[in-house]
C-alpha cells in the first residue's frame, strides 16, 4: 500500500513551534524519519495563517527535498497557494487536495495536466460532506469527468470518501467501503485513500479504532492512507494485514521490519 507520511502538518504543536523557531533541523529529522520508516510520499502542510502559508510550504519543501529523495505530497485547502508553490517540487507527487467546493478542480487540473503528479479528491461539495453513499460516488464521477477534460486518468487521482467519526455515524466504516466498491466498479484503476484519525473522534482508545479501521479498509481495498509510518503499531497492523492478504511473499516485508526493529517485538516478548 501507499505510504503518505503525516508528521509534518503545522496544525501538530511540535511542528508548529518548529516552523514559528525556523527550526530546520527538527523538520529534517521527522522527513528523515518518516522516509526510512517506509513512507512513499511526505506530505507538507503549514497550517499557518493564510498570508504566510505559501512561504512556510515552500520552507518546508526545501528543507524535505534536501533531506530526503522521496517525492511530495503538498497539503493545502487554498489551490491557490498550492498554485504558487508548485514550481518548487523536484519531481511528481501528489496535490491533496481537490474537490466540488469552489474552483478547486478548475485550478489544479490545469496546472498538472500533460505532468506525472497525483492528485487526492475528496467527496465533498458546497453543501459539505454527504453522509450517504450514493451522493459521494455521484461527486466522485463529476471531479473524474473534470479531470477526463485536462487528460487527467483515473490511475492518478486518490479519492477521499471521507470516513465520518464512527461515535457520530454508526455505519461509518460500511459506508466508507461502500463507497469505495462502488467508484472501483465504476473507475477499476482509480486509488481509494482515507486519514486515519476522522473515524475515531470522540471515542476512547482512538489508536485502537484507528488500527481496525486501518486494517478493515486495507481488506476493503483501500490503496494508500495518511498515516504515522513512525507509529509502531499502525505499521504493524499495516505489514501483518498485508501479509495476511497474500500481498507480502514470503513475509519478507514483515519479517524484514521485525528485524530492522521498525516495528519492534511484541510486549509480551
Amino acid at each position: 500500500m501507499i505510504i503518505i507520511g503525516e508528521k509534518i502538518n503545522g496544525t501538530i504543536p511540535g511542528v508548529k513551534k518548529a516552523i514559528a523557531a525556523k527550526d530546520e533541523e527538527f523538520i529534517r529529522s521527522i522527513a528523515i524519519n518518516q522516509a526510512e520508516a517506509g513512507a512513499d510520499y511526505i506530505d507538507v502542510c503549514a497550517g499557518t495563517a493564510p498570508e504566510i502559508e505559501a512561504e512556510t510550504l515552500i520552507w518546508l519543501m526545501d528543507i524535505v527535498q534536501g533531506a530526503v529523495d522521496k517525492p511530495l505530497c503538498i497539503d493545502s485547502p487554498n489551490p491557490k497557494t498550492i498554485a504558487k508553490v508548485f514550481g518548487h517540487a523536484k519531481k511528481p507527487g501528489i496535490i491533496n487536495s481537490v474537490s466540488e467546493e469552489g474552483e478547486k478542480c478548475e485550478t489544479i487540473y490545469p496546472m498538472i495536466q500533460g505532468t506525472e503528479w497525483q492528485v487526492i479528491a475528496l467527496t465533498c461539495d458546497k453543501r459539505g460532506i454527504p453522509s450517504d453513499v450514493q451522493t459521494r460516488v455521484d461527486i466522485t464521477k463529476i471531479l473524474v469527468e473534470k479531470a477526463q477534460k485536462y487528460d487527467i486518468t483515473p490511475d492518478r487521482i486518490h479519492i477521499d470518501p471521507l470516513v465520518m467519526a464512527l461515535s457520530a455515524d454508526n455505519r461509518s466504516l460500511l459506508n466508507f467501503a461502500d463507497t469505495l466498491t462502488a467508484v472501483k466498479k465504476l473507475y477499476p484503476t482509480i486509488k481509494v485513500t482515507s486519514g486515519l484519525s476522522n473515524i475515531s473522534f470522540g471515542m476512547p482508545l482512538r489508536k485502537i479504532v484507528n488500527q481496525h479501521f486501518l486494517a478493515i479498509a486495507v481488506y476493503a481495498g483501500m490503496d494508500s492512507a495518511i498515516l504515522d509510518p513512525c507509529n509502531r503499531d499502525i505499521l504493524t497492523t499495516l505489514l501483518t494485514t498485508e501479509a495476511l492478504l497474500g500481498r507480502d511473499r514470503y513475509c519478507r516485508n514483515f519479517a524484514n521490519a521485525y528485524r530492522k526493529n521498525k516495528i519492534g517485538p511484541p510486549k509480551n516478548e
